[in-house]
């Protein structure tokens, strides 16, 4: 059986009220079990994993305070 490949791109920065992931969406506890996944329960995050980053992306950013 051919290894799934990880979303991760080496951002790894939870932060914001939905603890996902900055660099790939999925959140901690997602991360730590991704290699021992079923193939149909990665299947679902991966599809969720295009809804999440896209509302990230339309997430304002906090301004820096100082």
């Amino acid at each position: 059986m051919k290894k799934r490949k990880s979303p991760c791109i080496d951002v790894c920065e939870f932060t914001g009220p939905s603890g996902w992931c900055l660099g790939c969406g999925r959140t901690r506890e997602e991360c730590a079990r991704w290699k021992k996944m079923k193939p149909y329960e990665a299947n679902i995050i991966e599809k969720e994993l295009i809804r999440r980053m896209s509302k990230i992306a339309q997430t304002p950013p906090k301004a820096s305070q100082g």
